[in-house]
């Protein structure tokens, strides 16, 4: 079964109506998880481990004892270290290199001076103390965002960096878990979702709270972190995925469609949009996308994606195409 994209023309005359159908959001949904995500964080924060170990086994389908079980000790990362193949461990150990970098050219000082009348004024940066990090571990494992978080984390000099991240059906990814050896990260806890985010906002018994939780997640851990904003500081709310590109048609179609498809894989609601003064690429780049799906990893999320959020649009010239873009 291959991708029906919606194929939309600007110069159409329920152009502006067929745009807006496109990018509505069903508020149902909305709804839907607020109510769900709001009762996991009662539980966690009222019922602690206990809460996280039923909902890591509903979601999960992973069932232990105790939250101590679902730590992995620095051994363990080290391990991941090791196994993974070497030019994966050399590209993961430069891009932490470089990521570091840049950062510590980022890095805030405190200053301070006295005027002329001996008053004293500054500025005083403080490390907080403890940040909370979680990678998709779930639909998607990205060991990019354990290096593009937990890096500038130490870099600013947070004391303790806690990681969580989901492994459905127990099934860990040795490429995250490298990543965190190799980033410094000082616990990892393999919890996901909403109840991995309830319990670094409140802490249990066992998993510590944290001052600030950063990191991309499903509609689920956006919707966590908006509600426990005010508890903890987050980075932003972030999801579902989209990206939109505009074409002048000279590009290989074979290349946008792997472009859209980087969205398109993260989540079923994840919106990928291709913009061009060129009708015969827009077919080209329909038939790549009905090639190469069937040869993504992920191509049932990818297929979801296209179908039911994507779409191809055909402008008079890329001024227009400019114009859509920034309604979008």
């Amino acid at each position: 079964m291959t991708a029906k994209i919606t194929r939309l023309n600007a110069s159409q005359s329920d152009f502006n109506d067929a745009l807006a159908k496109l990018l509505a959001w069903d508020d149902s949904v909305d709804h839907q998880v607020n109510e769900s995500v709001r009762h996991i964080l009662h539980e966690v924060k009222t019922r602690g481990d206990q809460a996280v170990l039923e909902f890591t086994e509903k979601f999960d389908r992973l069932k232990v004892g105790s939250v101590a079980e679902l730590e992995m000790d620095q051994s363990r990362l080290q391990q991941a270290l090791d196994a993974i193949p070497q030019d994966q461990r050399v590209a993961l150990e430069k891009a932490a290199e470089r990521i570091r970098d840049y950062h510590e050219r980022q890095n805030q000082k405190s200053w301070q001076y006295e005027d002329e009348d001996g008053t004293v004024l500054g500025q005083k940066v403080t490390p907080l103390d403890r940040a909370g990090l979680y990678v998709p571990g779930g639909k998607a494992a990205y060991p990019s965002s354990v290096l593009m978080n937990a890096i500038p984390a130490k870099v600013a000099g947070v004391s303790e960096v806690v990681m969580v991240v989901p492994t459905p059906d127990g099934v860990v990814n040795d490429m995250v878990l490298a990543s965190a050896a190799i980033a410094g990260v000082d616990r990892v806890f393999t919890v996901g979702g909403a109840q991995a985010v309830g319990a670094l906002a409140y802490g249990t018994e066992t998993i510590p709270a944290v001052d600030k939780i950063v990191g991309p997640g499903n509609i689920f851990v956006a919707t966590a972190k908006r509600e426990v904003f005010g508890v903890v500081g987050i980075d932003m709310i972030a999801g579902p995925s989209e990206i939109l590109v505009i074409s002048d048609g000279k590009t290989d179609p074979d290349w946008i469609a792997m472009d859209l498809f980087s969205q398109a894989e993260h989540d079923e609601q994840a919106q990928s949009i291709l913009i061009s003064p060129d009708a015969e690429f827009l077919d080209a780049v329909e038939a790549s996308i009905k090639k190469l799906l069937p040869t993504m990893e992920r191509a049932d999320i990818i297929r979801t994606s296209m179908t039911d959020r994507a779409a191809l649009i055909h402008v008079t010239d890329l001024k227009q195409a400019a114009e859509v873009s920034n309604r979008i």
